[in-house]
């Protein structure tokens, strides 16, 4: 399913207008829309999905942070309107959202987070060496998955046409920079919504101990792993996934 992207001052953004609850959907670094298909698919007539698109080539580089991103979804949300938003991230999106939770707590009802960064980001890297070589990132790509058959050569494509684009390059590296920078295991004990932490069994980004990790540090959280899965449950398994994530909304609601 096909949905517009709709624009609105400064912002750019997917909304189902399918629920009365907002479901909010904070994507990675390499974060392509796509990645969330199996959730907009299940949850966008229940829920109010919405996919605020990062400005990560847009903002002035001096604003290219972890922060600038929270500060760019804080502004979102208020924009919009939104009364308490189920915040649901991946990788970097994970990252945003902790910052979210632990900056704005009023504007949460849960947080749900998959592959999440915030603890361990030396897997996020400082440089892409060989970037150059495609088959370099084509492995790179397919190290995210259990099943490597899941790095299409669209994804691949996409990922190599960003890492050899040097203005594009110097915001994703700035970005890991950032959020080597922004550890947050000293502070998600000020957590206090209930937050769902699903993570993949193989996930070689974010190994099962840091999943674990986040389940020990923050209060009111539960944890989940999904087998043969690596670093994107949501896309790789998407049924399973949204089996928990339904079990979990339910839950709080």
């Amino acid at each position: 399913m096909k949905y517009e992207i709709k624009e609105a001052e400064k912002f750019k953004f997917i909304e189902t207008e399918g629920g009365e609850e907002t479901l909010l959907l904070l994507h990675g670094l390499f974060g392509a829309l796509s990645n969330f298909g199996g959730i907009l698919e299940h949850f966008g007539a229940k829920y109010n999905v919405v996919i605020p698109i990062l400005p990560i080539y847009e903002l002035p580089l001096r604003k290219v942070s972890v922060k600038g991103y929270v500060e760019y979804i804080r502004e979102f949300v208020e924009y919009k309107g939104y009364g308490k938003v189920h915040a649901l991230g991946n990788s970097l999106g994970g990252h945003i959202g902790l910052l979210f939770t632990l900056q704005c707590p009023d504007k949460l009802k849960s947080l749900i987070l998959t592959g999440s960064s915030g603890l361990f980001e030396s897997a996020m890297g400082s440089s892409y060496p060989k970037r150059g070589n495609y088959e370099y990132i084509r492995q790179k790509t397919a190290d995210t998955f259990y099943d490597p058959k899941m790095a299409s050569k669209e994804l691949v494509d996409e990922v190599f046409d960003i890492v050899n684009d040097r203005s594009k390059l110097i915001r994703i590296l700035a970005t890991a920079k950032s959020a080597i920078r922004h550890n947050l295991g000293e502070e998600l004990h000020n957590i206090k919504v209930p937050t769902l932490l699903i993570w993949g069994k193989q996930d070689k980004v974010t190994p099962p101990f840091v999943g674990e990790k986040f389940h020990e540090l923050i209060p009111n959280s539960e944890l989940v792993f999904v087998d043969k899965c690596g670093h994107a449950p949501m896309m790789e398994r998407p049924g399973e996934f949204n089996k928990h994530l339904e079990a979990f909304l339910q839950k709080v609601e």
